[in-house]
């Protein structure tokens, strides 16, 4: 039977072995019990400046399908490839045909478009032309981390579309240079229309993809009917692919499937790549399409553990807000990629960078603009003044000191006990002997009266209680 304990009921499972991890609050998987005021918050991310305007000849009104990432093998540089492309003036027909280009940042907020030389756009070769040819429309890269790829596939991407053939398989070593794999698609069972992307999963030693697909009914797909929806599949060798999944969602609680669609809910475009804090977690910022209100686009976060089945959150995680450009069909959708930047105020700590796209299908350019988070900072349990309690479920850590990510007002503040799993606390990490925290920061050691050192309980099975008021907690992690 459950074991009460101070007002929450306790559940008899298995303890989460979590080691180092770091572990966020972006849903329940962690959490056994919420109290009083505290409950899961969804955070919009901050939007900022304008960092790319795609107003070359070659680029125009329906430029997208963006990809960022920061290239740790040259020099940590910030990298966007990107699909050129424009409509006439009647913004109805292509005004030339789709390329694939590029931009450079040494900081991802200040980009640049260099002339590469590579490909010739109406008789000349300056210009940022990554790629022209097969898969120029929805060309994703990713740098493989796979430590047996070869290096002349250090760097590989996926593009094509059904009228292609399928979607196709592309490499190069230097982020620069790319050629195809392989002359037949690698894969055939989807849609592929709109951007498609693979990375290599470095805790499951395995390549992951995400595709788009249309699902009917009776969870068949491969058509253009039915709600755009999205699958995964995975690869050991990026040649010998599993057979496509639908990915499963669980929203507000309930589970919906192949057959059981959430209503209304068409996504466009996937954007999952594991959290670089914590890569044992997914995060996905789908686009959720609106064919019935003038085919409006926002962006969603959802998570998941498996990669499979993900949380996902129905508020929108970015809005079109009060900005006309983002409320258009085909604008305001988050682009992949999540990268760390610089603070926007002088001396606080860094920040996560994610971008999206606004003035789609209007006269003149497609512009890309920055937004931001904390770091963990997409969803928080929060607990107003009156206060509130997380706890945990049983787990077993590695560690000297455990760290939170938190933030409180002047007047809130945080305590943290340390129980055994009956949810009596252990000598020394009794709630009457935590600190009283109060500040900002995502690295805050927690203290006892006896200091910050846990290691006597590593190994054990313990639940971690979390007090807080006028406050959120993001993210937990044993150092």
């Amino acid at each position: 039977m459950p074991l009460p304990v101070e007002g929450f009921e306790i559940s008899e499972i298995h303890p989460l072995r979590i080691g180092h991890r770091r572990e966020l609050f972006l849903d329940r998987s962690i959490i056994d019990g919420l109290r009083g005021t505290a409950r899961l918050r969804l955070h919009r991310p901050t939007p900022r400046e304008i960092v790319l305007i795609h107003d070359a000849p070659w680029e125009g009104n329906t430029c997208g399908y963006a990809t960022i990432f920061r290239d740790a093998h040259h020099g940590n540089i910030y990298r966007m490839v990107y699909r050129g492309s424009g409509t006439d003036a009647s913004c109805e027909h292509a005004a030339h045909r789709p390329v694939t280009c590029y931009a450079e940042s040494a900081d991802g907020i200040h980009w640049t478009k260099p002339d590469l030389g590579l490909h010739s756009f109406q008789g000349s070769t300056q210009n940022n032309i990554l790629w022209d040819g097969l898969g120029s429309h929805n060309f994703t890269p990713f740098q493989d981390t796979n430590p047996d790829s070869p290096p002349t596939a250090r760097y590989k991407a996926v593009g094509g579309i059904p009228e292609d053939g399928g979607l196709f398989a592309f490499a190069s070593p230097d982020g620069i240079h790319w050629s195809r794999l392989q002359d037949s698609p690698m894969m055939t069972e989807g849609t592929f229309d709109s951007q498609n992307l693979v990375f290599w999963d470095q805790l499951r030693v395995e390549y992951r993809a995400y595709i788009r697909d249309f699902r009917k009914a009776d969870g068949t797909g491969g058509d253009y009917t039915g709600v755009r929806d999205i699958k995964t599949c995975t690869s050991a060798d990026f040649v010998h692919w599993s057979p496509p999944e639908w990915l499963r969602y669980n929203v507000a609680g309930k589970l919906f499937g192949p057959t059981t669609p959430s209503p209304d809910t068409h996504l466009y475009t996937n954007q999952v790549l594991p959290y670089a804090r914590a890569p044992h977690i997914f995060l996905g910022f789908p686009t959720r399409f609106q064919p019935h209100r003038e085919s409006l686009t926002e962006g969603l976060l959802m998570s998941s553990r498996d990669g499979l089945t993900f949380n996902r959150w129905d508020e929108a995680l970015i809005p079109p807000g009060n900005n006309p450009g983002r409320w258009h069909n085909r604008s305001n959708y988050i682009w992949w990629g999540l990268v760390e930047t610089a603070a926007t105020t002088p001396g606080a700590p860094a920040e996560l960078s994610l971008y999206a796209n606004e003035h789609y299908y209007k006269a003149g350019a497609v512009r890309i603009r920055r937004f931001t988070t904390r770091l963990d900072g997409f969803v928080s349990v929060r607990a107003d003044y009156a206060g509130g309690e997380l706890l945990t479920k049983p787990l077993i850590f590695a560690g000297r000191r455990l760290e939170l990510n938190t933030a409180t007002s002047a007047a809130g503040d945080v305590r943290v006990e340390i129980q055994r799993p009956n949810g009596r606390p252990f000598e020394g990490f009794g709630l009457e002997s935590s600190e009283c925290f109060y500040g900002d920061t995502p690295h805050h050691a927690v203290r006892w009266e006896n200091g910050t050192d846990v290691s006597a309980l590593a190994g054990q099975t313990v639940r971690v209680r979390i007090v807080l008021r006028d406050a959120d907690v993001y993210a937990l992690q044993f150092v």
